[in-house]
């Protein structure tokens, strides 16, 4: 009988960082060695002796010290074009906001384009009002080799990361799921905005998102606005993060009733068609932005670029996100397990819509 070999740290984690260059994981480059440490749950004295090996091998070369490795150009390439095109399907969070979004439509060409086929679930998750039966028998019953989730909820995720049906959380309360998801992380950009509108005066600033992003918690960038209101002696309240029914009708009652009592002196809000709805609102009632209004939408739109002035936002590239919603789509074509999950970084431009707190009348009637 021949002797069982063991093999060691050192070469699993080779096998392992050589079946990811292989597999296309990294277009040119390997990440540092701090992140492979993380992702092989290693140290990183491992991960040099492991990057060694694949070197000697030529599939991965030095680029100097303090650089990262590149991927030899004789290591096998991704393949774009996937063995078994997908039927995919975008759930999305609100049909009517969603597909206004170029972001959502850029994703369906490149997934397109990567040989796939896109359609869209014929309801959304407002429009099954999260319930999910519902949810659960809409997708059941609808044909499917893979989901992309739009902004869903901590309880439709979870439903999701155990249906057969690969799928993968597009932004949403995805956090301790066994769930692939990709989005950026806002938490910096809230904090760098409330803190900006706290210095130019204001104190009555109020945050209008979407009920996923307010229960059964506030998710992380909501309460890094809160934190950064409290750590300013604001009293913080439901009047910052009020709740809200998700139709039109609710959204603008929502409006008048904050314009009655207590106006704010600046506006946090998480989706471009909604500032569109609220700039409407505040120039029929005459209110002037930033004169009377400060305004500010934590998402990025196109044509904020054609606004004059132009719109105060958060800003983060589509392209990284797309590229990974595909890379995952070619994962699972190819019968791969892809559970990864990845935040890509935001950041707040200021724009022309925020000034000094001035002084805002109550809404008449």
């Amino acid at each position: 009988m021949q002797p069982v070999r063991r093999i060691s740290l050192i070469d699993q984690t080779a096998e392992q960082l050589r079946q990811a260059v292989r597999g296309g994981r990294w277009s040119e480059r390997l990440p540092g060695v701090l992140r492979l440490a993380a992702e092989c749950d290693v140290s990183t004295r491992v991960v040099r002796a492991a990057l060694r090996q694949i070197e000697a091998e030529g599939l991965i070369s030095g680029q100097g010290p303090g650089r990262s490795r590149g991927i030899a150009a004789s290591a096998p390439c991704r393949i774009d074009i996937p063995m078994h095109p997908l039927r995919v399907g975008i759930f999305f969070h609100d049909a009517v906001a969603d597909r206004q979004l170029g972001y959502m439509v850029e994703l369906q060409h490149a997934l397109e384009a990567g040989g796939h086929v896109v359609f869209h679930a014929k309801k959304s998750q407002v429009e099954l009002e999260y319930d999910l039966r519902r949810i659960s028998r809409l997708i059941c019953e609808t044909p499917a080799d893979a989901w992309v989730v739009g902004a869903g909820t901590h309880e439709v995720l979870k439903w999701f990361s155990t249906h057969p049906v690969p799928s993968i959380a597009l932004f949403g309360r995805r956090r301790g799921l066994p769930i692939a998801g990709v989005g950026p992380d806002k938490v910096a950009a809230y904090t760098e905005v409330t803190r900006e509108l706290i210095r130019l005066g204001h104190r009555r600033i109020v945050l209008l998102c979407r009920k996923l992003r307010r229960l059964p918690e506030p998710g992380s960038s909501e309460r890094a606005y809160l934190k950064e209101l409290a750590a300013h002696d604001i009293q913080v309240s439901q009047y910052n993060l009020p709740d809200w029914e998700e139709t039109v009708e609710g959204f603008h009652a929502l409006l008048s009733s904050l314009f009655q009592v207590t106006p704010p002196t600046a506006l946090i809000i998480d989706e471009s068609p909604l500032v569109a709805a609220a700039q409407q609102f505040l120039a029929a009632h005459h209110f002037l932005v930033p004169e009377h209004v400060s305004l500010v939408c934590s998402d990025n739109d196109a044509s904020f670029a054609w606004c004059k002035p132009p719109i105060s936002h958060i800003r983060w590239a589509p392209g990284p996100v797309i590229r990974h919603v595909v890379r995952w789509a070619g994962n699972v074509s190819h019968q791969r397990v892809d559970l990864k999950q990845t935040q890509f970084p935001a950041e707040f431009v200021r724009g022309g819509t925020i000034g000094p707190a001035g002084k805002v009348r109550e809404l008449q009637h």
